[in-house]
């Protein structure tokens, strides 16, 4: 019987200590994971402020998790209709190609 005891008392001891195991390095989550939620959060924000369709967002960013994409992209559409707050348009586009012409004429060395 005292052992029956003693193994519980120890049984739960150990129990209680679970939440303690994700402070110990190796054996919580791995932070990094958290770390690139909470940035594809941010670019989803940084989408949605600067006037970009989530479809434009996931094209520039698709290494982004894209349920954080909506989200962050959700919270700031939100954050600015509560805020009455006017997007900034992007300035950033695509870079411009050199014409055809300009090209030959480069390569010619006139």
């Amino acid at each position: 019987m005292p052992r029956r005891i003693l193994l519980a008392v120890a049984l739960v001891s150990l129990l209680a200590g679970c939440d303690q195991l994700s402070t110990i390095p190796g054996l919580g989550p791995d932070p990094r994971i958290a770390q690139r939620e909470e940035e594809a959060k941010a670019i989803g924000g940084a989408c949605r402020h600067a006037l970009r369709g989530l479809e434009d967002c996931y094209t520039l960013n698709p290494k982004a998790n894209k349920a954080a994409v909506f989200t962050g992209w959700k919270d700031m559409d939100q954050y600015m209709r509560d805020n009455k707050i006017e997007g900034t348009p992007s300035v950033i586009g695509a870079p411009a190609k050199p014409a055809a012409s300009e090209s030959i004429e480069s390569k010619d060395g006139n």
